[in-house]
């Protein structure tokens, strides 16, 4: 079993700034790739961003130059750092992992997790 546990969800102003954590934990023998998505109220769940273990990132386009994201390899942490944060950011936000786990049998099984979702709320 594979966990996501996620933090830094609230209120904050137009313009203001968080930072979004997650954490994994369980039986992990690598982590491809880890990212954040959000769902808006009435809408479909979206990429915000994402990062490899080899450090390439994706963003979406409405978050480039505002959002950052960041990984710690070795404590299968990742972050994403928000600033310039605007009312249509407004989501829960949740973070996912996809990667390997090595079985009883030694043999290599993919996994996708996802976190239980932290709510931002952007207004004044």
């Amino acid at each position: 079993q594979v966990q996501l546990v996620e933090s830094g969800g609230g209120l904050v102003q137009p313009g203001g700034s968080l930072r979004l954590s997650c954490a994994a934990s369980g039986s992990i023998f690598s982590i491809n790739v880890m990212g954040w998505y959000r769902q808006a109220p009435g809408k479909q769940r979206e990429l915000v961003a994402d990062m490899y273990s080899g450090g390439s990132t994706n963003y979406a386009d409405s978050v480039k130059g505002r959002f950052n994201i960041s990984r710690d390899n070795a404590k299968n942490t990742v972050s994403l750092q928000m600033n310039s944060l605007k009312p249509e950011d407004t989501a829960v936000y949740y973070c996912n992992a996809g990667g390997y786990q090595l079985t009883l049998k030694s043999e290599y099984r993919y996994f996708e997790v996802w976190g239980q979702g932290t709510l931002v709320t952007v207004s004044s």
